[in-house]
C-alpha cells in the first residue's frame, strides 16, 4: 500500500511541476504559444489558463491527500517498530529445587 500511494505522490509531483512551468503568467499572451488564437480552439472557449489552472488545483489537491497518506502510514510503520506489544519475551522454565540425598556421604571437618 505505501509503496503504491509513493508511487502516486512522485507521478503527480512531476505532473505538477510540468503543468506549472507550460503555464504563463498573468500578463503573458496565451494564445502566443500556440501561433495567435489557437488556445481558444484546444482548450475550449475560456483559454489555456482557466483549464490548466484547474488541473493544477486538481493535482496539488491529489499530492496533499497522498502527503498525508503517506504521513500516517509511516507514523504507524514507527509505532509498531518501536512498540512494546509487539515485543514477545521468551517463556521460562520453572526453577526446580537442588535436592540433596540423606545418603550422600559427609565431609570430613
Amino acid at each position: 500500500m505505501q509503496t503504491f500511494v509513493l508511487v502516486v505522490h512522485i507521478i503527480l509531483a512531476v505532473l505538477m511541476i510540468v503543468l506549472i512551468l507550460v503555464q504563463h503568467g498573468k500578463g503573458a499572451d496565451a494564445g502566443a504559444s500556440f501561433g495567435g488564437g489557437g488556445a481558444a480552439t484546444v482548450f475550449g472557449a475560456s483559454g489555456s489558463g482557466n483549464f490548466m489552472t484547474r488541473l493544477t488545483a486538481i493535482f496539488t489537491a491529489l499530492f496533499f491527500v497522498t502527503s498525508l497518506t503517506l504521513a500516517v502510514l509511516a507514523k504507524k510503520q514507527t509505532t509498531n517498530a518501536y512498540s512494546l506489544s509487539s515485543v514477545q519475551s521468551a517463556p521460562t522454565a520453572p526453577v526446580q529445587p537442588v535436592e540433596t540425598s540423606p545418603t550422600a556421604p559427609k565431609t570430613a571437618e
